[in-house]
């Protein structure tokens, strides 16, 4: 691999399953991308070793769940590299990706006004969703320990599926160190989903540009937003089956009742843990913050 490139690709990848999609991915972009290089940030680095277009690095979970943990992979591929795409591990590539310039900021494949997000979720049922209406309450909340004012400053919703990352004279690394901070909150709070809310915030703060760009050419594969292709007539069920049929084999084993009940037991195990280390910890380092 030419690490002279200005450009890469990256991904964090944890889990068993997760780690099986990924290998898909891998093999995609070995047959339609081979030039670019290929980080990947996970658990178990030795799953990756064996695999020529693939730059491994472990990691060990920072904060409850993985959903944030795709902050360090960015961090690492922005220190070398001028820009970076992230794409989640159970994403697959299905065509060559075009040689495009990349201009400073984030740059994402879907994108839209954070206020507006909220608002279509809200408004979605009638009465609105009482889940929707919490989490925007919760939403103003991290805006303002992190010194946004929504009412006045233009916060992004990102999905973070897909998206470009690209140096910006250091404001990207603002936007990372916004990122940590505000995504230790959500976590200490029981948001452990959802990155888009912390990212759309931490980009404001640093002033650190996003934009949408349909990226065109860049032929991907995501069941979730394939599916809401389909439902709007924008696709065929037909023309990615076999992706879907893939990702349904990783995903549903066919485990019996009882590894199921093992498995179930161990991620309450798991979650209780990392929860209780997150708290301890963010209390320890900033009290004020985190809990007042």
């Amino acid at each position: 691999m030419n690490l002279e490139q200005n450009f890469c690709i990256c991904t964090y990848v944890a889990g068993k399953t997760y780690r099986s999609l990924a290998k898909n991915l891998i093999g995609d972009l070995a047959k339609y991308a081979p030039e670019i290089p290929f980080i990947i940030y996970t658990d178990k680095p030795q799953d990756f070793q064996n695999y020529s277009n693939v730059l491994v690095f472990a990691h060990k979970r920072q904060g409850v769940l993985y959903y944030h943990e795709r902050r360090f992979a960015i961090q690492k591929a922005l220190s070398m590299f001028q820009s970076c795409m992230y794409i989640d591990s159970d994403v697959r590539i299905c065509a060559p990706i075009p040689q495009q310039e990349w201009l400073p900021g984030i740059t994402a494949r879907s994108c839209t006004s954070m206020i507006k997000h909220f608002q279509e979720r809200i408004n979605k049922t009638n009465p609105p969703s009482v889940t929707a209406v919490k989490k925007f309450e919760f939403f103003k909340k991290m805006a303002e320990k992190l010194g946004v004012d929504i009412e006045t400053e233009k916060v992004t919703w990102i999905n973070e599926f897909l998206f470009v990352v690209t140096r910006d004279s250091g404001k990207e690394q603002e936007f990372l160190k916004n990122w940590e901070k505000i995504a230790l909150y959500a976590e200490v709070n029981g948001l452990h989903k959802h990155p888009a809310y912390a990212m759309g915030l931490a980009a404001t703060k640093a002033n650190f540009e996003v934009r949408h760009d349909v990226m065109e050419g860049v032929d991907f594969f995501d069941d979730r937003i394939e599916k809401i292709r389909i439902s709007k007539g924008q696709a065929s069920s037909k023309d990615k089956l076999k992706y879907f049929a893939v990702q349904n084999k990783i995903e549903n084993p066919g485990h019996s009742v009882l590894k199921k009940i093992v498995k179930k037991a161990n991620k309450y195990v798991e979650y209780s843990y990392h929860s209780i280390r997150l708290k301890i910890t963010a209390m320890l380092n900033d009290y004020n913050f985190y809990y007042r």
